[in-house]
């Protein structure tokens, strides 16, 4: 091949992988200031891929979709993916219906490709691969704690009829005890594509965000259309953060007992500049609820929708407009007067749920359901339970004003003891402006010793129960469509049916707990008598018997300790005797020795002068001999 081809070679496959790999970014944020001073900051990050999630090709090349997910989803075939970790409580009854509903604590719930081994053993290795990706415990997520629900968790996103009604390639778990702190949040803003350095992310401040009532962070994985006639497929990756700030009661506003607040009071940040690799950003002030209120700086624009028979007013903010050159943007909400709160107007739907019964062996769950609709509405009431609270099918009963509701369809899979939970699906219809009751009776199991958590007291979690309805009415429901991505098309939503998937609280149940104290007892009451019976027999065995004689004196203890004072000093004053003793004879040696060698040293002396004198007498002989 010659050069000239082999480089037009070269760029027409650059072409053609630029096409490919097309994506596009959003980044939103929603602010709504609630009732009883709360404030509502709902942040959503939308990535949209021009590529096919089933096409082993797409995950080659990487330009705004993260390659660490993106590994993830090609490795285990995953064809929708939904994950929530979240800290607190979302109160329906008094906060309406969130942008996402979540539970408290992580809830994961997975579509996978058809045809791909077995759905079991994938699930398995996808949660140790995702615990590793978000430092999260999912890989508690094993049998004993995932079910295959039949009806409540249908795709999200582009799917055929035959495969949505196929639960067989789904699977749902939750772990309401999960903590969620900052090492979930880090790995989680990674995955963006300016990270924490600039955008509407730059906001994230932790100290601030755990600080919250209610935190919630959401990542959801879908495949979408990219046209009205649904012939070029997408990949759409959803992250959002969902916090609610308290600014009236944590004196974060500017005047006391105002509900002032800021983008910095809130978040300890403000925003310096809008990520570049957005297609848009913008800022979205609902203020409905509030329309005394005073923004500062002014919108740019004023949106007044009416979604689902419900009248709303958004402000709209761009953040590359206020946020250019340099600029800071900080949003301010204000009044100029005291608010006065008026009666809060529940939500068309929402529940609580709690434990009822006493000791601890029998018990129940009771679930009220408010229908504050005038019309008739029906719903999917899903619960998990786990293996160790056994349920009684003959004692659930639905009850509307004491009339039995008989449902239109029940699907309960029994658990199995330390294999898999307790499943209960139920379709039935609510009564207009009714108030239904779900009860159910279960029985307490005996665990292992093994079995109990370092903290066995505390009690154990059983998962929120979870209930879906299609809402006639839209009234305080803030989701983004189904068929949308970004909710800027939200604002222009016609819909006149609108789906609703809510969470009730997560339940903390007692178990009978052995006393774990009861072991140390053991071992020191079996230590004792063991050294007793030891000591004992030690002492008969080994110990010399003497006879004594009846008319000696036994002294008592205090003489006895007198005759062990003196017998100490007797022999202390014998040791410093033998000590000076000691230190007499070696005196004595000394001095001898010092004598003996004086001795020797004059003998000698003497010695040289007998030579030097008979030395002396012989040379004067020879000199006379000489002179004769």
């Amino acid at each position: 091949m010659g050069k000239p081809a082999f480089v037009f070679t070269f760029i027409l496959y650059a072409i053609l992988a630029g096409v490919r790999s097309e994506d596009a970014f959003y980044e939103e944020l929603y602010i709504k200031s609630m009732e009883k001073g709360n404030v509502l900051n709902h942040f959503q990050f939308t990535t949209v891929w021009n590529s096919s999630i089933s096409d082993d090709e797409t995950f080659q090349h990487y330009r705004l979709f993260p390659k660490a997910l993106g590994d993830v989803l090609s490795r285990y075939k995953v064809q929708e993916l939904h994950l929530s970790q979240t800290q607190g409580l979302w109160k329906h009854e008094h906060w309406g219906y969130p942008p996402e509903d979540t539970p408290p604590g992580v809830e994961l719930w997975v579509w996978f490709q058809p045809n791909y081994g077995s759905i079991d053993q994938v699930w398995a290795e996808l949660v140790n691969a995702l615990s590793g990706l978000f430092c999260a415990s999912l890989n508690f997520m094993d049998s004993k704690a995932t079910v295959i629900p039949r009806w409540s968790f249908r795709p999200m996103g582009l799917a055929s009829e035959y495969y949505s009604f196929d639960s067989r390639f789904m699977r749902y778990s939750a772990l309401p005890k999960e903590i969620v702190c900052t090492e979930n949040l880090t790995p989680w803003e990674k995955l963006l594509p300016c990270e924490s350095q600039a955008g509407l992310a730059g906001l994230f401040n932790a100290m601030k965000l755990y600080d919250a009532s209610f935190h919630s962070l959401g990542l959801h994985v879908r495949p979408v259309c990219q046209d009205r006639d649904c012939k070029l497929a997408g990949i759409e990756l959803k992250q959002t953060l969902t916090v609610v700030f308290n600014p009236s009661s944590s004196n974060r506003g500017s005047l006391s007992g105002y509900q002032n607040w800021s983008i910095k009071s809130m978040f300890g940040r403000s925003i310096h500049e809008a990520c570049p690799m957005s297609s848009f950003s913008k800022v979205y002030v609902d203020t409905t609820l509030h329309k005394q209120m005073l923004l500062s700086p002014e919108p740019d624009e004023v949106v007044n929708i009416k979604r689902g028979g419900e009248k709303r007013m958004y402000n709209v903010y761009d953040v590359k407009k206020h946020a250019a050159k340099g600029k800071i943007f900080n949003l301010q909400g204000s009044y100029n007067a005291k608010v006065k709160y008026g009666e809060i107007i529940p939500p068309p739907l929402y529940a609580q749920r709690f434990v009822t019964g006493y000791g601890l062996e029998k018990g129940g769950i009771t679930t009220i359901l408010h229908n504050s609709l005038d019309t008739n509405l029906t719903v999917i009431y899903m619960e998990t339970i786990p293996w160790y609270l056994r349920v009684y099918f003959s004692s659930i009963r639905i009850e509307a004003y004491k009339i039995q509701t008989k449902p239109y369809k029940t699907h309960f899979i029994p658990g199995k003891d330390r294999s898999r939970p307790s499943q209960l699906e139920l379709v039935f219809r609510l009564r207009p402006l009714s108030v239904t009751k779900i009860t159910m009776e279960f029985e307490r199991a005996f665990l292992k010793w093994t079995e109990y958590p370092p903290d066995a007291n505390h009690g154990f979690y059983v998962n929120s129960a979870v209930i879906s309805t299609v809402l006639p009415s839209g009234q305080q429901y803030t989701a983004v469509p189904q068929n949308a991505s970004t909710f800027r098309e939200s604002l222009k939503d016609e819909s006149s049916q609108f789906f609703l998937r809510i969470h009730t609280e997560s339940l903390l149940v007692s178990l009978p707990t052995p006393d774990f104290s009861m072991p140390y007892n053991v071992i020191c009451l079996a230590c004792t008598v063991v050294a007793i019976a030891f000591g004992s027999l030690h002492n008969l065995t080994t110990r010399r018997f003497v006879v004594m004689d009846p008319n000696k004196k036994i002294d008592n203890p205090l003489q006895k300790l007198k005759k062990l004072f003196s017998r100490k000093k007797e022999s202390e004053t014998r040791e410093e005797e033998k000590d000076d003793s000691e230190t007499k004879e070696n005196e004595d040696k000394t001095k001898n020795n010092k004598d003996s060698l004086s001795e020797g040293n004059d003998s000698e002396s003497d010695k040289k002068r007998d030579g030097s004198k008979k030395t002396k007498v012989k040379a004067k002989g020879k000199d006379g001999g000489g002179k004769t």
